[in-house]
């Protein structure tokens, strides 16, 4: 279902009041801007304050969506297939969909806006990772990203 009216969500707030934490993977924060429940399921729009320098996500492969970053503040590499490429404030990345990708923060703060096209399962994803209390195992986390459509092909990224 799609919503019939636009919204606004307020600066350091979330859609639906919640702030997620991805537990295990990485410290940051993911606000939900723009539901799926929103759109039909056609957009998902986050905004990711990273708390973890030199952390990010495990190489992995979303099937079945498109992402997009915008970097707000801080210092990232990212990869897309075999190519790295460093974003700072105001740089943009096109993560197309069955194309492996990472990403490492490498400054101490940074925060970035994140769109997954289609939605997915990526609010159920950050609500499953913020349950979790302990750092979960390698097999744990895979499971996870397999339960919601992506695939874990690789570690996180390393500092360079």
């Amino acid at each position: 279902m799609r919503t019939g009216k636009g919204f606004q969500v307020k600066a350091g707030e979330a859609r639906f009041g919640e702030h997620y934490k991805m537990k295990g993977v990485t410290l940051n924060t993911l606000d939900i801007k723009i539901s799926g429940k929103d759109t039909g399921e056609d957009l998902a729009v986050f905004e990711q304050t990273g708390l973890t320098p030199n952390g990010g996500p495990p190489l992995h492969i979303h099937p079945h969506q498109d992402e997009w970053f915008y970097v707000i503040e801080g210092d990232y590499l990212f990869q897309v297939g075999d190519e790295k490429m460093n974003l700072q404030k105001g740089d943009t990345i096109f993560l197309p969909r069955n194309v492996q990708h990472a990403f490492i923060q490498l400054s101490e703060k940074g925060n970035m806006i994140v769109s997954y096209l289609p939605a997915g399962k990526m609010e159920d994803f950050f609500k499953v990772t913020d349950q979790w209390t302990s750092p979960p195992s390698k097999e744990e986390v895979a499971k996870v990203f397999a339960d919601h459509d992506m695939q874990v092909v690789g570690p996180p990224l390393t500092r360079p």
